[in-house]
């Protein structure tokens, strides 16, 4: 009856050891399931956003420094995950640390933080979605494409992707890191293309001032930012499938991070060099910046780069939940 026992860690490993998981991920995998978790509309929205109201040009700084915080709780689910290599995530580092009632609290948590996060990621994969297809000049009806609290029935393309998602995790999970893979490589090619349309056009006077708002702006624009690296943890949950959990889940979670900052801070950098900080409040930062500088497919570019980073944020969202529920 002791709300505060602990489970053994050694207990933890041989519970791992029957569970039946196949150990077939590698460092590597793990790296891009990652990423795949991380880099989501976030680097099309927020970078953007943040630079407009928060921290101009140092959004960039922003974005390493919020990275820097999360390395430290990245370092510290390496630790435990090398510890104790099983895929109940920072539940089953309570229970081994804080004790039964403590892990309880945090098993709950997690499975409202995924639950809500996937159901509000599927509704974004559907408006982005939708929109696409209604620039192509298909007129849908708003009854299926939108929950009841919105004027709809039931918003039928974010149960679809949600189903789908869902049928490929049963199928097996190197099937599913097959899929995030090819994913992850789109939306990372969508980005170079953003890249290379862009860094030619930049105008280092746009990034004076570098900091209109003070540090007191990189500050503020980092608690902003932060959001965009929610995900990373879910490699953590992979432990039980990673080859040698020990070594392969701490350079999945900071090798994903590194490359996420990378992206993130060379992005932000980009985007205020090629547009004033002050025109990117709005929803599509990155796409009206490419409108501005001549390319009006941009916003087509983007939205390709949208709809498979929103997928891979919600194959890795539910792969995690699975493994918290396990």
């Amino acid at each position: 009856m002791n709300l505060f026992r602990k489970k053994d860690i050694a207990h933890l490993a041989q519970d791992a050891e029957k569970s039946g998981f196949v150990r077939n991920l590698t460092a590597f995998d793990l790296v891009f399931l990652g990423i795949g978790s991380v880099i989501g509309t976030g680097i099309f929205v927020l970078t953007g956003v943040g630079a407009a109201l928060y921290a101009g040009p140092g959004i960039a700084i922003s974005f390493i420094l919020a990275s820097v915080a999360c390395a430290f709780a990245g370092l510290a689910y390496a630790e435990y995950s090398s510890m104790v290599p099983v895929s109940g995530s920072a539940y089953a580092y309570t229970y081994a640390s804080l004790g039964e009632f403590m892990a309880f609290l945090v098993g709950w948590n997690l499975i409202l933080e995924y639950t809500v996060t996937c159901s509000t990621v599927a509704a974004g994969w559907s408006g982005y979605v939708v929109g696409l297809l209604t620039s192509g000049g298909l007129n849908l009806s708003i009854d299926f494409l939108k929950v009841p609290a919105e004027g709809g029935i039931i918003n039928l393309p974010a149960v679809f992707i949600t189903m789908f998602l869902c049928i490929l995790l049963v199928r097996g999970t190197k099937e599913s890191i097959f899929i995030n893979r090819i994913l992850v490589f789109v939306k990372i090619a969508v980005i170079f293309i953003f890249l290379c349309l862009a860094i030619p056009n930049i105008d280092v006077r746009n990034w004076d001032p570098f900091l209109p708002f003070g540090y007191q702006g990189i500050a503020s624009g980092a608690a902003i930012v932060f959001f965009a690296y929610i995900g990373f943890d879910a490699v953590a949950t992979s432990a039980e499938e990673a080859k040698n959990p020990s070594r392969d889940v701490p350079i999945g979670i900071l090798g994903s991070l590194a490359v996420c900052t990378l992206l993130y801070f060379i992005v932000a950098m980009v985007l205020t060099g090629i547009v004033p900080y002050t025109q990117l409040n709005n929803a599509e930062p990155v796409a009206y910046a490419l409108r501005v500088i001549g390319y009006p497919f941009g916003s087509a570019i983007v939205a390709v780069g949208a709809i498979c980073g929103i997928t891979t944020v919600l194959l890795v969202l539910l792969y995690g939940q699975a493994r918290i529920f396990f």
